[in-house]
């Protein structure tokens, strides 16, 4: 078994593959569509993070792949729906790299009320620049977090420690960590805050959430940051609003178009703004982040090869069974969720030996059951099995 990494995913993820006899192939940077089939043939897992797209395109010309692995929290680089009908299990890291999500916005609160980017590009050209101007402390300014999520509510808890009052929105009914105030629209926080922090996720209806609008209504001389996803913010709008002084100042660390690999060109309208800060889309990107990131999404991956597990998995319904018992035949059966199925199965299976253990879930359209028995699965009941016309895939694990 093959897994191909892309994208520079941390070391540590190479050690659980080894660990259970799976080939690595790294490749440092991103690949697009026609790259990405090409390097797919003969892999049968995939780890990707935030740049490379699995298209519908992408799954149509490599049905052999078992699983994707998204390094990272979002999965919107996935086309979701379409590996689910193909059955094909999509893990990420949802809480992985919250905590250097949250310190970096922390950090550039602080260096955007106190405009320390300013002051050191001024330093580095030789200006002594000690003034107060413009410069104010963060306590008791009031912190407004659009989307109360694991990111969300974590920077909650941090900014309330430094002092400053916490408001929140979210489309969700989240409830809110100590002394935060839920808001009942976005058009009201953003009237109240001081700074505007974006934590919503890559799903569609997020594209453009925020633009001239949405700035016309935040205070003067508010601060804004996007530590979300690209798409979310209209840049131009934002260029505008810094331009004019409405907006006190900004820090981006994602965008609607980024490089593809270390050392290209970086374009954006944003460039050269004062006290705008601009991160390579690096929220995540601590080392204590990423070999968390590479441990977790690489075990989730392993354990499905290994043992059927789709726990965590963003698309097909989530089964965790326990360890195989040694002697004991597994099968791994996704299927249509439709009446009489599993019973169907459980009399095909008893005709060869006894179940000892059953794991069932079910999600939309699709069924998924791992099945223990105590003895060899005839092949003439596996392929019975098969040809179902409920059977997505059907796989086995013995000694």
């Amino acid at each position: 078994m093959k897994v191909l990494l892309l994208e520079d995913i941390h070391p540590s993820s190479q050690v659980v593959f080894d660990d259970a006899g799976i080939e690595v192939v790294r490749r440092s940077g991103s690949l697009d569509e026609a790259e990405l089939i090409e390097a797919l043939e003969g892999v049968d897992l995939l780890g990707i993070r935030s740049n490379t797209r699995v298209t519908e395109k992408v799954l149509d010309a490599v049905p052999h792949l078992q699983a994707v692995g998204c390094f990272c929290i979002g999965t919107n680089q996935v086309a979701l729906a379409a590996a689910a009908e193909r059955g094909l299990p999509v893990f990420n890291a949802p809480y992985s790299n919250s905590r250097s999500v949250v310190e970096l916005v922390i950090g550039e609160l602080i260096a955007l009320a106190r405009r320390l980017t300013e002051k050191t590009e001024r330093l580095h050209n030789g200006v002594w620049d000690k003034s107060a101007k413009g410069s104010h402390e963060v306590r008791g300014r009031t912190l407004g977090i659009i989307g109360y999520g694991n990111i969300g509510t974590q920077l909650s808890n941090l900014a309330e420690a430094l002092g400053l009052r916490v408001i929140f929105y979210d489309i969700a009914d989240r409830p809110a960590h100590g002394n935060a105030r839920r808001m009942d629209s976005m058009d009201a926080l953003l009237g109240e805050a001081d700074v505007v922090s974006l934590h919503v996720d890559g799903r569609p209806g997020n594209a453009g959430l925020f633009g001239a609008e949405q700035f016309a209504k935040m205070k003067p001389r508010a601060l804004f940051i996007n530590a979300s996803r690209g798409m979310v913010v209209d840049d131009l709008a934002l260029r505008d609003n810094i331009l004019s002084g409405h907006i006190a100042g900004a820090a981006l660390d994602v965008f609607p178009v980024e490089p593809k690999a270390q050392g290209d060109e970086f374009e954006s309208v944003l460039r050269g703004l004062p006290n705008v800060i601009l991160t390579p889309h690096v929220g995540a990107s601590t080392l204590e982040a990423q070999e968390e990131i590479g441990r977790f999404v690489a075990n989730k991956l392993t354990s499905f090869v290994g043992q059927g597990s789709t726990a965590l998995s963003v698309n097909l319904p989530n089964v965790q069974p326990a360890p195989r018992s040694p002697g004991a035949t597994r099968l791994g059966y996704l299927h249509s969720n439709a009446p009489g199925v599993l019973g169907q199965l459980n009399q095909q299976l008893s005709a060869g030996g006894n179940i000892s253990t059953q794991y069932l879930a079910t999600s939309g359209e699709l069924g998924y059951v791992v099945t223990d028995v105590d003895a060899p699965v005839p092949a003439d009941v596996v392929a019975e099995i098969e040809a179902s016309p409920h059977t997505r895939w059907l796989r086995t694990w013995k000694d």
